[in-house]
């Protein structure tokens, strides 16, 4: 078969995508997790793609192994090196309040305790010149004292690396000699950026995952390399593009967003194919939902990414794509506080044992036992992998939550969606209101297990008129792996006003892209299919935080004027108001290094004949939109039936092997030429 895959591991499923290059065409499998062990998850999930792992050429991967070891703290007994006089840097973290009302409110916890925390003698001025070399004997002692703890990893954040990385290569080679076998990682390697506690909080979440995730990688590249005879195997970064295994190995937070960043990317490649500019991508599976907005079919960059939130979360400083997201999915569960109050989420039934409609001892009411009661999910049909829906445990576990608030089973169950519409609909504002952007000025591009049923609930909530369903809308995120291009990101902070840059600023660009370019090169990109970005982050003089804007591709000496107007736009847009008088400065330059791979083509579905617009439904079956209406009468389509410009109105189920689209009354859905389902939501406010 000659298949290209991409895998991607959600808290809940493990999706499967494969591109047959012989005969181009998509194959999906989707199964159930294994977080005891995932790779038993992957291979399950190939055998339902009815592909064999021998067929494999190549396989993109994308996992929360990464996530799921910080947010509960499974990760390795690690500590940290820091410059003698910073050793309280991490613990004192940003002296900020950000929830300021807050009588209890809680700061971060690190992930290395304080004494796990050493110093060593070295130091450095900002500019990077030596003021202290390191004490070689010194070091090596405490690696002494590093082998007595029996640590499993260890970071190393020198004050001034970000400019001057060798007395960190010094202490990363002394440790290599004297801990053989654990795990060294330097924070030069991870981010050339200033912000002392920023580089500690990301080197410290390195060291505190890296030998789960090295160990875990290096399994699974042998299980593939013995079972399939030589399969290739490369990582989806949060950057949106791809990497090799040992650079992931290396630098395993990269893969911090892997998943969601698939859904982006192939959301950003559907806009170029169907002329969408701007669009919201909003991805909803078992565990959370997430939402990202994409400008100008353009990658968005988030300013700083934090494990946990913003308000107790640790903040990890890699390039990321900007993506917020909610503990609301289809296995989130449904509570009662002790005031009364009804809440969904963050808990997760997660993939074991699942909502209690899944039949495999959940005993939790859940989103998809709400929408299995509701008749949204026909509990007659079996889902992807092997699940028999058991719609008795469903009405049970929702009938115990209605119970002590004196609703029925309906009614419960229409209350728990709409709770988790709202919440939802709190994460697409977070990436548009929040941000000055009006939601209703894009198109939604829903997927996940659960976007497409959700959708329509969410869209009021928001005003939104237009949605799109892509193809597989269910395994998207893995969908967009495939079509996601090898990238590595390189930056350096110096400070310089805008109008003091001259030719070394040029200089300092191009040593950036000459390192894209042997990375690339190392990696089997020939030079035709390289291509670079050039970024700066930029600031008001006088101003703490930055503001990351694309170079112009104009001439060098219109550069900085079409750069100063590039950022007193992007001001604009993020704070409303900008100061085009104020002079600027550059904090930090970057290259995104780009290396085209191939990508599967979007397949042609057939057209509909002149007159038949209308497809004949499967079936029917009654659902309850609105528990004061009742049940109604809502047809059902199997989507594999649908052809370019059939046109279906609401109330209506759209079903396909891995999810189910809904449309309420007054939404009016359009297919097209490759077969994405184009909905016009109905009393959008």
């Amino acid at each position: 078969m000659g298949a290209r895959i991409a895998i991607d591991i959600g808290g809940t499923f493990t999706d499967v995508v494969g591109f047959d290059n012989q005969n181009q065409k998509l194959v999906v499998g989707k199964t159930l997790s294994t977080p005891h062990d995932l790779i038993e998850g992957i291979v399950a999930g190939v055998s339902d793609a009815e592909t064999s792992i021998h067929d494999i050429e190549s396989v993109v991967h994308g996992s929360t192994v990464v996530i799921n070891a910080l947010i509960e703290r499974k990760g390795a007994r690690a500590a940290l090196v820091t410059t003698r006089g910073f050793r309280d840097v991490y613990e004192i973290g940003r002296v900020n309040r950000p929830d300021a009302f807050n009588l209890n409110f809680e700061k971060f916890r690190p992930l290395i305790p304080r004494d796990r925390i050493f110093e060593c003698a070295e130091r450095m001025r900002y500019d990077g010149t030596v003021i202290e070399p390191v004490d070689e004997a010194e070091v090596r002692e405490l690696a002494a004292q590093l082998r007595a703890l029996d640590v499993e990893a260890v970071a190393v954040v020198l004050l001034h690396s970000y400019r001057n990385p060798e007395h960190e290569l010094i202490v990363g080679r002394i440790l290599a000699e004297e801990l053989p076998g654990r795990f060294v990682t330097l924070s030069h390697e991870l981010t050339r950026e200033y912000r002392e506690f920023e580089r500690t909080s990301t080197t410290a979440a390195n060291a505190f995952v890296g030998p789960t995730v090295s160990k875990y990688l290096d399994r699974l590249e042998t299980n593939l390399h013995t079972s399939s005879g030589g399969a290739g195997l490369s990582i989806m970064q949060s950057n949106g593009g791809l990497s090799d295994v040992g650079t992931i190995q290396r630098q395993a937070v990269q893969m911090m967003e892997s998943g969601p960043a698939g859904g982006v990317v192939g959301t950003i490649e559907l806009c170029k194919r169907l002329g969408y500019q701007d669009a919201i991508a909003f991805d909803m599976g078992g565990t959370t939902a997430k939402a990202s907005v994409i400008r100008d079919q353009s990658f968005p960059q988030a300013a700083e990414y934090f494990v946990g939130g913003y308000t107790r979360g640790l903040p990890i400083r890699i390039p990321c794509l900007d993506i917020v997201e909610v503990g609301t999915g289809g296995g989130s569960v449904a509570w009662i506080d002790p005031a009364g109050g009804v809440h969904v989420g963050p808990q997760s039934a997660g993939a074991s044992p699942g909502p209690a409609c899944y039949g495999l001892g959940g005993d939790e009411p859940t989103v998809t036992d709400a929408a299995v009661i509701l008749g949204l999910i026909d509990e007659s049909r079996d889902l992807s992998g092997g699940l028999h829906l058991d719609g008795d445990a469903a009405r049970r576990t929702i009938g115990e939550l209605a119970q002590p608030l004196g609703l029925d089973v309906v009614s419960a169950a229409s209350g728990i969606l709409a709770i988790a519409a709202s919440s939802m609909a709190n994460a697409i504002r977070a990436v548009t209101t929040g941000r000055g952007l009006d939601p209703r000025d894009f198109a939604v591009f829903a997927y996940g297990g659960n976007g497409p049923l959700h959708i329509s609930l969410v869209a009021r909530e928001l005003g939104i008129r237009t949605v799109v369903i892509p193809p597989a809308p269910a395994v998207f995120s893995a969908v967009g792996m495939l079509m996601a291009d090898v990238r590595h990101d390189f930056l350096l902070t110096d400070v310089r006003r805008l109008s003091a840059c001259g030719p070394e600023l040029e200089s300092d660009y191009v040593s950036l892209e000459e390192a894209g370019r042997e990375t690339l090169h190392n990696g089997g990109i020939d030079g035709d299919d390289m291509r670079f970005v050039r970024f700066a982050d930029l600031r008001y003089v006088g101003q703490e935080h930055s503001i990351s804007v694309q170079l112009p591709d104009v001439e060098q000496d219109e550069n900085l004027a079409e750069l100063k107007a590039a950022f007193d736009k992007a001001h604009l847009e993020r704070f409303s108001h900008s100061a085009p008088e104020e002079e600027a400065e550059i904090v930090t330059i970057k290259v995104s290094a780009i290396g085209r791979i191939p990508r599967p083509e979007w397949a042609v579905i057939g057209h509909a004949k002149e007159g038949e617009t209308n497809p004949t439904p499967r079936s029917e079956r009654r659902v309850v939109l609105d528990p004061a209406e009742g049940d109604v009468p809502c047809r059902v389509y199997d989507r594999s039936d649908l052809l370019d410009g059939h046109h279906i109105e609401g109330p209506a189920a759209i079903e396909e092997g891995t999810t189910t689209t809904l449309l309420r009354a007054g939404d009016s859905l359009t297919v097209d030429s490759l077969g994405n389902l184009h909905i016009n939501v109905g009393d959008a406010r």
